[in-house]
């Protein structure tokens, strides 16, 4: 008896969990979506919005997306899009529950439990160095449980596969991009679906996912698409934003996969259209002294096709020629600790040579004018001596200020000159107590994207008990920045209880706001240190370029 109690009871359980599900119409067929076990929201995994061209034809655009007859169910089936391996260093075998597949292309619909219709939508585009990373890294289910959003993840082709850029007709470049693009074009299209307002879509990202939503920002292949942009830690004049040489990274990354027929053209084309995943993303191209990072978005050369970038970043900042979207922007007080695994050998390398650590997207007319500005930023970080261990933290300010806080600045500085009057700065440094100390020093400060760790429930798929597990400073932290965003993602304005006013940042750079567990409007952040590289960057800039290939390519296209 008390069996037959148990197998009833688990049927009832059963059946309330199918019963605990939502539907959707989207223009492919119906999708279904399940009430989550913890959060009162309702969430659609791994819908496909586009498809990954495959087989010779991986580099190109993404196409149309499948439509079905029966009802789709969107459940997790833990899809990412092939990729490097580095994120094994922070996430260990939880990595090994995803499955890599050429065709990645989903997205994740998270929906509050509510009647309203005509929510503000925020579309979370990953980080990852352009490398690695996949929708769900984090993922926004406290901040959708306030039922004052729609939040959507998704996937896009990753390095190689999403941006080696040849300037051909197979090979266009910025295929990674334009899988976003069709992210936000599926969402205009079934957002309202959801109950969702396709006329009110923030886009956000973080790291190399804030990048890429700032160079949605000036794209034409984007414009239209939605109305506000959150950028956490990075922007698009970093190296990183836009290849300086797509040709030439490209012939880096295939001898680096040990093919060395890199100037035979049509054989270095056919190379990547056929080597295998597990090869083409065996090599890293990220953690490079020059700070470059050579599978990135590109300036695309015009094969008759839409472009998602037709002019380098500075360019189309300094024209004013794009819209002015109002933008919550900011950074951390120690971005670059990411670089502190290096330090015990890399201050080795830059007491040897220290030209080898000038950015990549800095040009000098010979040696001598290279050593010198070597020499110039090496005694402003460093002092004349040796850099020992003691210099951990100007180290960690160089490699802070070459990655995010430069060129952030360096973008505001073009969005207030043409006109855009509506961008909210601010600086992230809160720390806790188990905040790792920075080698050789007793200094804590937030890492790279901590402010993105404090909005979201936390890596990969965070639970409740991951919450009640931080302290109640930080508990009561989370609260505070998830109310600023969320203000801002359905205002438009970034405001919260307590909050002193933020008003939008000016020509000086000022005011930001300093996010810390008190906060306080500030002046010009780190200015000495921003005063030299707008010298350096004015003066020795190099601009990226589209990619040329060899003569006969024209013809042909």
């Amino acid at each position: 008896m008390a069996r037959l109690l148990i197998f009833c009871c688990l049927l009832f359980v059963v059946f309330c969990e199918e019963r605990q599900s939502r539907l959707a119409r989207l223009s492919q067929g119906l999708v279904r979506g399940y009430k989550d076990p913890e959060e009162d929201i309702y969430i659609f995994y791994n819908i496909p919005y586009a498809t990954a061209p495959t087989g010779t034809d991986r580099f190109k655009a993404p196409l149309p997306p499948p439509t079905w007859d029966e009802t789709f169910e969107a459940v997790d089936r833990k899809i990412i899009c092939p990729q490097n391996n580095f994120f094994n260093i922070i996430i260990n075998e939880r990595i090994n529950t995803l499955i890599p597949k050429e065709d990645c292309l989903v997205a994740n619909v998270y929906v509050p439990e509510t009647n309203e219709d005509s929510l503000p939508v925020v579309v979370f585009v990953h980080g990852g160095a352009f490398s690695a990373g996949w929708g769900d890294l984090f993922t926004p289910k406290k901040v959708v449980s306030s039922k004052r959003i729609i939040a959507v993840t998704f996937n896009y082709r990753l390095g190689v596969h999403g941006f080696l850029c040849l300037g051909t007709k197979d090979v266009p470049g910025n295929a990674g991009m334009k899988d976003q693009v069709a992210l936000l074009r599926w969402v205009q299209k079934n957002i309202a679906s959801f109950g969702g307002n396709p006329d009110d879509v923030t886009i956000s990202g973080y790291s190399a996912g804030s990048i890429a939503v700032d160079l949605l920002s000036i794209s034409k292949m984007a414009a239209g698409l939605f109305t506000n942009v959150i950028a956490e830690s990075g922007a698009n004049t970093a190296s990183a934003g836009c290849q300086s040489d797509p040709i030439k990274h490209a012939k880096i990354y295939a001898e680096m996969l040990n093919f060395h027929n890199v100037d035979d053209f049509y054989a270095l084309e056919d190379f990547y259209k056929t080597v295998p995943y597990d090869i083409i993303n065996s090599a890293d191209a990220v953690n490079r002294t020059d700070s470059s990072v050579l599978m990135t978005p590109c300036v695309e050369r015009d094969v008759g096709e839409e472009r998602f970038l037709d002019d380098s970043p500075v360019n189309i900042l300094r024209s004013g020629n794009f819209p002015k979207y109002r933008m919550l922007y900011g950074f951390t007080d120690k971005e670059g600790s990411m670089r502190i695994m290096f330090f015990d050998a890399w201050k080795h390398l830059m007491n040897n040579k220290f030209s080898n650590f000038l950015p990549n997207d800095l040009q000098f007319k010979d040696l001598k004018e290279r050593e010198a500005v070597a020499e110039r930023i090496k005694r402003f970080y460093f002092g004349d001596g040796l850099i020992e261990n003691e210099h951990i933290l100007p180290f960690v300010d160089l490699f802070s200020d070459i990655f995010f806080v430069y060129p952030m600045l360096r973008t505001v500085k073009y969005q207030v000159k043409a006109g855009n009057d509506q961008i909210y700065m601010y600086e992230y440094s809160f720390i806790e107590s188990d905040t790792p100390v920075i080698p050789y020093t007793n200094i804590r400060g937030a890492p790279h994207c901590a402010q993105t760790a404090t909005f979201f429930d936390g890596l990969m798929n965070g639970t409740e008990e991951d919450e009640k597990r931080i302290s109640k400073e930080k508990q009561e932290l989370k609260k505070f920045i998830r109310e600023i965003w969320l203000n801002f993602i359905t205002t438009g304005k970034p405001t919260a209880t307590n909050l002193p006013n933020w008003p939008p940042v000016g020509a000086d750079w000022s005011p930001y706001m300093a996010l810390n567990k008190t906060v306080q409007l500030k002046s010009l952040p780190v200015k000495e240190r921003v005063l030299l590289w707008d010298d350096i960057y004015d003066k020795y800039y190099r601009y990226p370029v589209a990619p040329n290939p060899p003569r006969y390519w024209h013809s042909e296209l």
